[in-house]
């Protein structure tokens, strides 16, 4: 299969080809990249699990309408790709994993719910915050551990909430709960529990996406059509990549 897969700070590429091996992985997307992928390799599937939220523009809904107009088949999860799957899903676009139901369901709202801060491609993509997702997860799991009661659960997802995205840790939330009347005790045990047992929701999402992909293969999508509206019209002609001298460019690089 012709699969190509953008993948980050979630999980490792190592990890991910242990389940995928086949694969194209790519970095985490940007806006035009779908858009470039489609136009230049026409692939089997794409998968998104990661994106780029703040440090460039985000991967564009119309990019995802316009692959499945092609014919190609996308599937998100994790992270921008829960995200992304749920926004486009009426359109034929396919999500997977828990995150990705939580946005349909309307369980979750917010797009900082899945935003991390991590390191460049060149160090790993090396988490430096935790997502909301996640930690939510792990406070679920506390909870039905008997760790702690649901009046602490509730009481330290509204503290992770609180806090911006780039500064979400376990230690910061730790930290925040020291200074509250919840139980020092309590906060020892939770302590231990996330040390050991910390439930990382974006990669198991992630490994069932691929999972998926290996075993069952994608599914062509249905006839979709995109409107060609200026805006879309001008990111096409401008920030899609073309190969020159076997670099490939924005094609407004080359323009004369």
């Amino acid at each position: 299969m012709n699969v190509y897969v953008f993948l980050g700070p979630t999980m490792s590429v190592d990890d991910a080809r242990q389940i995928l091996p086949d694969a194209t992985y790519l970095p985490p997307a940007a806006q035009s990249d779908i858009l470039s992928l489609v136009e230049q390799v026409r692939p089997d599937a794409i998968l998104l699990i990661d994106g780029v939220f703040t440090q460039a523009l985000s991967v564009w809904h119309k990019e995802i309408l316009y692959a499945l107009e092609r014919g190609v088949p996308f599937y998100g999860a994790s992270s921008m790709g829960a995200l992304r799957a749920a926004e486009t899903a009426a359109f034929g676009a396919i999500g997977v994993g828990r995150i990705f139901e939580s946005y349909v369901s309307g369980e979750l709202t917010d797009d900082d719910e899945v935003a991390v801060v991590h390191s460049s491609a060149e160090m790993g993509h090396r988490l430096l915050s935790e997502a909301m997702v996640n930690i939510r997860a792990s406070l679920a799991a506390a909870r039905d551990t008997g760790i702690i009661d649901e009046a602490a659960h509730d009481r330290l997802v509204g503290l992770a909430k609180q806090r911006f995205y780039p500064e979400r840790s376990y230690r910061q939330l730790l930290a925040d709960a020291a200074t509250t009347d919840l139980d020092p005790d309590t906060l020892t045990a939770l302590s231990g529990f996330l040390k050991t047992s910390a439930i990382d929701q974006k990669r198991e999402d992630a490994i069932t996406l691929l999972t998926l992909i290996r075993d069952q293969g994608p599914t062509v999508p249905g006839s979709q059509r995109v409107t060609r509206s200026h805006v879309f019209s001008a990111m096409f002609q401008r920030d899609r990549r073309v190969n020159r001298g076997g670099v490939q460019v924005p094609l407004s690089d080359i323009f004369f």
